[in-house]
């Protein structure tokens, strides 16, 4: 599975350990992300991501910045996006099973690299139920 990463400055070691464990589960990489601590400006980081997924040369995107909310926020203005801002497994797993979100957008700065990545290993190991949550999703691109 093709899996597009992009992070700011906050998130160059959860970057590395997230792909070092994607590679070991036998998943491609493309890295958008900065390897420096030096500020950088995350969405020249975050678009690159969302434009991989939303164009399908990705099957799902990872975000990563200090609080999460500005990579979220930006990814979200693609279209065919529906980015997930989480802290915790369960609402991996929810933003998964109801909103089938394709992008999870870490905040490095209030979880653990451990977390992250079993974060990570839950948003692409849980799918999609479909049913009502698929009508609700559907509302979701203004029209």
């Amino acid at each position: 599975m093709q899996i597009s990463i992009g992070n700011d400055h906050a998130g160059p070691e959860y970057k590395k350990a997230i792909s070092d464990f994607l590679k070991k589960e036998a998943h491609d990489t493309v890295n958008h992300g900065t390897d420096s601590y030096s500020s950088v400006d995350y969405p020249d980081f975050i678009h690159p991501v969302a434009k991989d997924v939303s164009e399908g040369r990705a099957v799902f995107g990872i975000i990563i910045c200090g609080s999460g909310n500005g990579a979220n926020m930006t990814a979200n203005k693609h279209k065919k996006i529906r980015s997930a801002l989480c802290w915790n497994r369960e609402i991996v797993i929810l933003a998964r099973e109801h909103n089938d979100a394709n992008i999870l957008s870490i905040p490095a700065r209030f979880v653990s690299i451990p977390q992250a990545v079993e974060m990570v290993k839950t948003f692409i190991n849980t799918n999609f139920e479909g049913g009502r949550h698929k009508r609700r999703i559907d509302k979701i691109p203004y029209k």
